[in-house]
Parts: structure tokens; C-alpha cells; sequence
């Protein structure tokens, strides 16, 4: 049954997304985890450019995460070896809009 929910809740995310969003999900590994009581959107990219277009797009990306909830998270990790993942609440993305 935790699947099931899982991968409903995956589904309904990626759906809620633009189809920019959701072609920059395709180019990456992602999920939606829940830890204690929040939902956790983590992407892992594949590579730099691809980490950098999905920062560039954060905005977006909260807010359509923030549909679901607005205690959620992003972490999005960029590959292995060239950093550590950049995690951010939803409520926080306003703070670095223009940075992205």
C-alpha cells in the first residue's frame, strides 16, 4: 500500500508539472520521499548541465511541489564527485529567485 501511494504521489506531481518541468524529470533520476512528516523531492542529475537547468528552474519547480504541500523540499544532487546536493523548503525559494 506504500508503494501504491508513492508511486501515486510521483505520478500526480510529475503531472502537475509544465512540460519543461517534466522533460528536466526525464533527463534525471527522481522521487518523492517522505521523512518525518515531509515530502522530500529529490533529483539526482546526471550532469552539470542538466543540475544547473534544473536550478535555473527552481521557481517552477517549487511551486508546483508546493500543490502538494507547502512544508516540502527540494534536494537536488548533482552528480557524484562534482558536489554536494543543494537543499531548499518551498517556502524558502522566494529568498534566491533571482539568483536562479
Amino acid at each position: 500500500m506504500h508503494r501504491q501511494l508513492k508511486e501515486t504521489l510521483n505520478k500526480g506531481f510529475y503531472e502537475a508539472c509544465s512540460g519543461v518541468i517534466q522533460a528536466l524529470l526525464l533527463a534525471c533520476e527522481w522521487h518523492l520521499a517522505t521523512n518525518a512528516d515531509v515530502l522530500t523531492l529529490v533529483i539526482a542529475c546526471p550532469n552539470m548541465a542538466v543540475n544547473w537547468r534544473v536550478l535555473s528552474n527552481l521557481v517552477a519547480l517549487g511551486h508546483s511541489l508546493q500543490r502538494f504541500t507547502p512544508n516540502a523540499k527540494i534536494c537536488i544532487c548533482p552528480p557524484l564527485g562534482m558536489g554536494i546536493p543543494f537543499e531548499l523548503r518551498v517556502d524558502e525559494i522566494s529568498i534566491y529567485r533571482d539568483l536562479f
